[in-house]
Order: structure tokens, then C-alpha cells, then sequence
């Protein structure tokens, strides 16, 4: 398998730290807003890394973090008059509710912030302690001219980044390049330290919390290509101060999705939360859109490229369904050989194709062609051996992509009726919510 590393920027072939275990770890959500569809490409592009690696026969640690303490979360708490803690609640479940309607596996561990404040503390108090880092009026930063290979991940030369720095050069900073690790603050939750209340700067996170779940170097850390500049780069250099090492092996970044070839942001308005899109649409389809082109590539949303997804899908799950219904899956799979010699070819280029840097727009190619030739096969009236091969095989490139083809897609009434039942949950009526659970169970939906 190779892999593309964004810090030699070269395919390297994938070697694991330890003999059929991955280690891998993705930045997470900070938890202040709902997620929307362009938050949601790495989490279900590393979703189909995680599902390969498993198919493969890896044992995979997959850890996400949760910043469930920032300023905007600050910010959205005092706005609406509530504790930083329901605010980050709040959205970090909205989050979670969404990665299990997109059929997301879940992550071994989800660290939060909040949760691991001494570490991060101990952390920078050693970077102190070692001349990495300075104290300045409450404030702790860290000195980047401590670390020869900073700019290498994103490819930023040191001297170019100076000429930007000089314009907002904050005084306290012996190199206007140097970045807080600890932020002196009374607006807000804060923690005492040893510099005086406040919080930790954001790129020491995920550094602290990789730490801790893995006790050592991993083999993938992911996020989105936004993050290369300054946040991985700034992971880098902290491990490379106190651990002597650049955290993981591999470092993979995700593309932007653009929202009608302009970028989507949350402060810029221009965004579609991800419940709001799949309450109309297939969430296989919508995967099936995220994961048409290459990771590494920027994707553009419009209403017609989410409609010709869910078309392409409708034709994968009714070929699935048509064969489904064909078979008795409880009989001995007893394979005619002759009759599956293209399937088996279709899924050696699939499995090929995500050899080859997760080349998922080449593996949906073989995918196609998986049903193209179910559908021969059904008019051929293949052999019933032949036609659970071919199932099998779908069935493993769904896994892998993550589809749920047994998935029953709700009505506007059945909707309706799950909507109901949430709320009545949500409010404690249990009769109501027992009357209407009763209702969804009839109709084959609970």
C-alpha cells in the first residue's frame, strides 16, 4: 500500500509501527457550531481509511479529539447566556448524531480538552522548563527558531513568514513567529497555572492527547488541508522539542469542498449543515459524492453534482436488492468459477486502486463495474453460486465505502414520525414517545 505523505510530499510505502496494528489519529470538531457538509469530508474519507485497514486484517486505534474549550465556544456560551460546557454538549452531540446517520464507525476514543488540562499544562510547563518555550505577563509561547524543520510539512520558508509576521508583531514575543501555547485570559472558563489563570493555546491539543491514548508516536495523523499551516506544523515542532520525533509517520490531508466553486465557511454563512442535507437526500448517496473524487483533490457541491450522486446511487441499491431478493443467503456459497472471473478482476482493481493512495475515485470505477456485471449475470440467469459471489463481493466494496445497502430510506411520514418521537423523548413525555415508537416499529423503521 502506498500512502501520500504531505510531509516528504511522496508516496511512501505504508509501513505500520507495530506488525497488523494502525495507529491513527484525526483532528476533531470544536464543538461551537453545527457541523456542516464541508466538516464532514475528512471525517468520511478517514472513515473509509479506518474500514479498509479492518477489511485488510489490520487492528485499528482510530482517536479523534473533541476542542471543547475556544473562544467562539466562549463567545456562543456568553451569547447565549448558557456554560461553556451545554454549548460544547450540545454540538458535540449534533456531531455524533450525524457520523451515525452517515454510518461512520466510531472512534476507539474521543479526548476532550477539558479532560486532560493537567497534561497539557505538565506539557508546556516542561517546553518551559527545557528553553523551548518563554513566559511573558501570564502568557507562554513557544520559540520556533528552536526547530531546524519548521515550514517543512507546509512547504513555508521561515523568511517569507517573517515578512507577514512583522505587519502584527505583538511586542511580547521575542520572534513575532512564535505562537501561544498558554493564553493568559479572565473571559471565560480558565484553569490556574503556573503563569496564572487561563487556557491552553490550540496546537498543543492534539500533541498532549496523542501522548496519552498512544504513549508514543503513531502511524497517520489526518485533518483537512487547512491545517497543515499553522496548526499540524505547529504540532510538529512541540513533539520534535520534547519527544524527539514529528508525531507520525504518515501526515494525510483532506481537500476543501466548495459550495458552488466558492469556499464554504461558517463565517461566511455560505454553509449546509449535514442533518438538513441527508433529511432529503440518501446519506449513501451523499458518501458516494464525498468519496468521487481523490481525498487530496478540492471538491465542489452543486445541486447537480448531489443529484447525479443519488441517481448513481439508486442504481447501485436497486441492482443490490434485485439480487438480494434473489437468493437464499443461508446456503453453502459453492462458487462457479468461470462465471465470476470478471467480479474477481473488478474487485483485485478496486482493492488496487486503494493500494494506491485510497484512489477511491478509480475504486467507484470498479464498483460500477461490479453492477454492470451483476446485471449481466441476472439477465443471463447465472448460476445462484456465481450470483452470491457477485453479492459478496458488492457487499465487501459497500463495507469498505461505507454504504449501508440494507438501509430502509424513510418517507416524509415516517420523518415526521421519527421527528415526533425525538421530541417527545426530549421533552419526557414517555407515553407520547411509546405511542409513536410503536407507530415506527409497525412500519419497520425502529
Amino acid at each position: 500500500m502506498l500512502i501520500y505523505n504531505t510531509y516528504t510530499r511522496e508516496k511512501e510505502e505504508f509501513k505500520p509501527i507495530e506488525e497488523n496494528k494502525v495507529k491513527m489519529y484525526i483532528c476533531g470538531p470544536t464543538v461551537y457550531n453545527y457541523i456542516h457538509i464541508g466538516n464532514a469530508r475528512p471525517v468520511l474519507f478517514f472513515d473509509l481509511v479506518h474500514r479498509y485497514f479492518k477489511y485488510l486484517g489490520y487492528e485499528v486505534e482510530f482517536v479523534s479529539n473533541v476542542t471543547d474549550v475556544d473562544d467562539k465556544i466562549i463567545n456562543r456560551a456568553i451569547e447565549e447566556e448558557v456554560t461553556e460546557a451545554e454549548i460544547a454538549n450540545k454540538y458535540l452531540n449534533y456531531f455524533l448524531e450525524c457520523n451515525q446517520l452517515l454510518n461512520a464507525l466510531p472512534f476507539t476514543s474521543m479526548p476532550k480538552v477539558t479532560e486532560n488540562m493537567d497534561n497539557m499544562i505538565q506539557f508546556i510547563n516542561e517546553l518551559v522548563e527545557h528553553g523551548f518555550a518563554y513566559a511573558v505577563d501570564g502568557d507562554v509561547y513557544f520559540r520556533i527558531d528552536k526547530v531546524r524543520e519548521y515550514g517543512q510539512l507546509s512547504g513555508k520558508k521561515i523568511e517569507e513568514l517573517e515578512v507577514g509576521a512583522r505587519i502584527a508583531e505583538d511586542s511580547k514575543k521575542e520572534n513575532p513567529l512564535d505562537f501561544v501555547l498558554w493564553k493568559k485570559t479572565d473571559k471565560g472558563i480558565t484553569w490556574d497555572s503556573p503563569w496564572g489563570a487561563g487556557r491552553p493555546g490550540w496546537h498543543t491539543e492534539c500533541v498532549v492527547m496523542i501522548n496519552k491514548e498512544f504513549n508514543g508516536k503513531i502511524d497517520i495523523h489526518g485533518g483537512g488541508t487547512d491545517l497543515q499551516f499553522p496548526h499540524h506544523e505547529n504540532e510538529i515542532a512541540q513533539s520534535l522539542c520534547l519527544n524527539n520525533h514529528r508525531l507520525a509517520n504518515y501526515w494525510m490531508h483532506v481537500g476543501r469542498l466548495g459550495l458552488n466553486n466558492e469556499k464554504m465557511s461558517k463565517s461566511l454563512g455560505n454553509v449546509i449543515n449535514v442533518k438538513e442535507l441527508i433529511e432529503t437526500i440518501d446519506p449513501n448517496a451523499f458518501r458516494l459524492f464525498m468519496l468521487s473524487v481523490h481525498y487530496r483533490q478540492p471538491i465542489n457541491y452543486t445541486d447537480e453534482t448531489i443529484q447525479l450522486a443519488v441517481k448513481e446511487w439508486q442504481k447501485i441499491k436497486s441492482t443490490f436488492d434485485q439480487l438480494h431478493l434473489k437468493l437464499d443467503l443461508a446456503e453453502a456459497l459453492d462458487i462457479a468459477g468461470e462465471e465470476v472471473l470478471e467480479i474477481e478482476a473488478l474487485m483485485k482493481q478496486f482493492t488496487e486502486a486503494l493500494d494506491d493512495d485510497f484512489n477511491t475515485s478509480n475504486a467507484i470505477t470498479s464498483l460500477y463495474g461490479v453492477i454492470k456485471e451483476i446485471n449481466k449475470m441476472t439477465r443471463a440467469k447465472a448460476s445462484d453460486a456465481a450470483c452470491k459471489y457477485a453479492l459478496m463481493t458488492l457487499q465487501n466494496m459497500a463495507y469498505i465505502f461505507g454504504f449501508d445497502l440494507n438501509k430502509k430510506r424513510l418517507t416524509a411520514e415516517e420523518r415526521e414520525l421519527m421527528k415526533a418521537w425525538e421530541e417527545a423523548r426530549k421533552a419526557k413525555d414517555f407515553a407520547k414517545a411509546d405511542e409513536l415508537r410503536a407507530q415506527l416499529q409497525a412500519l419497520n423503521v425502529l
